[in-house]
Order: C-alpha cells, then sequence, then structure tokens
C-alpha cells in the first residue's frame, strides 16, 4: 500500500521506493527426543540401538559458489549494473542494506535492486556516530562509493568471521543464523590505520541457490 501510494507521486518513470523493515531473527531450535522401554530384570538382555549416521553435507566456507557470488557483486557494484544486481539479490528475503552498524535497516527486493543505481529516494540510513545527526540520501549517495571501493578484486575475504581494522567496539555480525563473508578493506593511510572499511555479506540459500541478503557495514568509529 505504502509502495503504491509513494509511486503515484513521484514522476512517471521513476521506481518505487524502497521500504525500512525492522528484521527479527528467528531463532531455530531443534529437539530430539528417545523414548526408553523398561526392561524388566528377568529378561533383561542387552539392546543394541542403532543410530543412523548423519549425512555429509558441504561445509558453507567450502562452497566455491560463495567467493563467486561476491565476485558478481562487485562486479555488478563496479559497473553500476542494476540487473545484474537484481539477479543477484534473495527473492525470498530482499537485500538489507546497513550503512551504520546500528543504523537503520533499508531492504531491497529484487525488483528495486534493479533500479538501485539510478533511483534518488532519500533514505533514512540512521544518526551518524561521528556528528549524532540524521543521515539521509540515495544509495548511489550514501553507499556506493564505499562499495566500490571496498568490493574490489583487491579485497580481503573472510568467511563467516568479522574481519576489521582497529576497533572501539565489538563488532557483531547482526544475523547469527546466516552465513556471511567478509570483504575488507585495509585502508590507504600507512600510519593512522583509521581509514579500513568492512562490508559484511550475508548468503541466503533458496532452493540450492545460492543469494545476497544482508550487507553490513562496519569502520572505525571514535
Amino acid at each position: 500500500m505504502c509502495l503504491t501510494l509513494t509511486a503515484c507521486t513521484l514522476p512517471g518513470n521513476v521506481p518505487p521506493s524502497p521500504t525500512a523493515l525492522i528484521i527479527a531473527t528467528v531463532q531455530f531450535t531443534s529437539i530430539l527426543s528417545r523414548t526408553f522401554t523398561p526392561i524388566s530384570a528377568q529378561t533383561q538382555t542387552p539392546v543394541l540401538i542403532q543410530t543412523p549416521v548423519a549425512t555429509a553435507v558441504p561445509i558453507f566456507c567450502n562452497d566455491p559458489r560463495g567467493r563467486d557470488l561476491i565476485a558478481s557483486l562487485t562486479t555488478a557494484i563496479q559497473s553500476k549494473d542494476g540487473s545484474l544486481l537484481a539477479s543477484l539479490v534473495s527473492p525470498s528475503h530482499g537485500m538489507d542494506v546497513r550503512f551504520y552498524r546500528d543504523g537503520k535497516v533499508i531492504n531491497y527486493d529484487v525488483e528495486h535492486a534493479k533500479f538501485i543505481f539510478e533511483t534518488s529516494y532519500q533514505a533514512d540510513w540512521g544518526l551518524s556516530f561521528g556528528s549524532g545527526q540524521p543521515t539521509s540520501g540515495s544509495f548511489q549517495e550514501i553507499v556506493l562509493p564505499s562499495l566500490k571501493q571496498v568490493l574490489t578484486s583487491n579485497a580481503k575475504i573472510v568467511c563467516d568471521q568479522l574481519k576489521t581494522g582497529g576497533v572501539t567496539y565489538e563488532p557483531i555480525w547482526p544475523y547469527p543464523n546466516m552465513d556471511f563473508y567478509s570483504v575488507y578493506f585495509a585502508g590507504i593511510d600507512p600510519s593512522g590505520g583509521l581509514d579500513w572499511q568492512t562490508w559484511a555479506t550475508g548468503i541466503d540459500n533458496v532452493a540450492g541457490k545460492l543469494y545476497i541478503a544482508a550487507l553490513a557495514h562496519y569502520v572505525w568509529e571514535p
């Protein structure tokens, strides 16, 4: 409904605006129950219980498709290819983007991702950790310059670990049930080392295919 109303107020060729979502993390707990039948003392006989052997599954970090997905994301960002980016976005989850680690989340579904490099929609990314003032602007104004600096062929990529430079806070990946890659840029300041950046990239497995589900930004904060 909100998207429909927003689209009606914009010029004819401008795509609808993305919607900020608050993502609730769902914890899954699996419970294994076993029932044992008492055996009378007169008839006690050793009972052999065979436990089914779990089928081996590939470990996420050993799956080369994950790094291939990061490579495709890098190409989409550097070439500003909306169609390519849309093909990488999770069709079930969309793509969450956090410019500030504790800021607001903007979710782009597949359709909105096609226009992410074109739209001038002024999103609210949350409060700046420096000034404390709200940060408002389009994806290409606020987020894209940082992504282009970090997502390069020379980036350091680490699986299921937050790789950062020096921090004044505890870096936490906000999706505990989602595998991810850290894409780390060490910075260009040889003395201070305070201009590092990390974009943690969450991966969603949909029907056996890997997609981008989240992007979270980490930098040095005073």
